[in-house]
């Protein structure tokens, strides 16, 4: 079974909700792109690099307590 990851975001009244597939974590940015790209939308570039850095974190986290558990 995959693992079925999460990020949120919520800016006013807006709530943005993104579930994705492990693995998948350069078509969520991709997607990001297409939304901060589309001006019709409230979702912006900071939101996308915010959005972004938290999967960096999530990502950094998981391989760090990989890594220690092979040491």
């Amino acid at each position: 079974m995959k693992t079925i990851r999460q990020l949120s975001l919520v800016k006013g009244t807006q709530r943005y909700i993104f579930r994705y597939p492990a693995g998948q974590e350069a078509d969520v940015i991709d997607r990001f792109a297409a939304l901060a790209s589309n001006r019709k939308n409230e979702f912006d570039w900071f939101d996308a690099a915010v959005l972004s850095y938290q999967m960096g974190r999530r990502l950094e986290t998981e391989l760090d307590q990989k890594l220690a558990g092979t040491l």
